[in-house]
């Protein structure tokens, strides 16, 4: 009898410490292996550190990937609380296509029902980008924009080859600026749809260990 393959590792990492308790308050379900949440600070140098040195742990190696917490839309019609899913990250540093969009879609529109979800490039800044900034970005073909996850995902490549992708709860939009997370309504909004998403996170682990046929 052969013996069972190790469980996939899950790494999800997001930046503050309210995306943090937003994630672990809706922990329920189970994933297809250990999972572990990680609060990498603000910013891409932070998510480069932070990604970097825990996936150096051998307990994570070939860990699959998942960047989320909160971003800005690009788009107008995007409203707080809306879901992007990437089709890809990028930055200056360069960009990472990401894995089973179609699956995150479909597991999110089942599991926050009434909730928007966009897909499409996801570009990375290393400040909050606002006005005229958001508008420059949204020509480049991008539909979000945050400061970590593009960081977090390459970061995750280089250490090894692994499932990578990012999901990310729209907090502010362009007819929608907010001024400080928590205080407005968006901010409250983004809050309550992160705190729901955990399982189509699980739903796409789960199905990384199934085999292709």
């Amino acid at each position: 009898m052969s013996p069972q393959p190790a469980p996939v590792p899950l790494l999800i990492a997001c930046a503050l410490g309210i995306e943090q308790f937003a994630l672990r308050a809706g922990e329920r379900g189970r994933a297809g292996g250990p999972v572990t949440v990680l609060r990498t600070g603000m910013g891409p140098r932070a998510a480069e550190r932070s990604v970097t040195r825990v996936l150096a742990d051998p307990v994570l190696a070939g860990a699959a990937v998942l960047a989320t917490g909160f971003c800005a839309g690009l788009a107008p019609g995007m409203h707080p609380g809306d879901l992007v899913v990437a089709e890809e990250t990028r930055d200056p540093a360069g960009t990472v296509p990401c894995v089973g969009t179609d699956l995150l879609v479909k597991e999110l529109v089942r599991t926050v029902p009434g909730r928007t979800v966009h897909t499409g490039p996801l570009t990375g800044s290393d400040h909050v980008v606002r006005g005229q900034e958001r508008s420059d970005l949204l020509t480049t073909g991008a539909i979000a924009v945050d400061m970590e996850s593009a960081a977090t995902l390459l970061s995750a490549v280089r250490t090894g080859e692994r499932p990578v992708a990012a999901v990310r709860v729209v907090v502010d939009a362009p007819e929608h600026e907010l001024v400080r997370i928590g205080t407005l309504r968006g901010g409250i909004s983004a809050f309550r749809v992160l705190r729901t998403v955990l399982p189509a996170f699980y739903e796409w682990h789960r199905s990384l260990l199934l085999p292709r046929r």
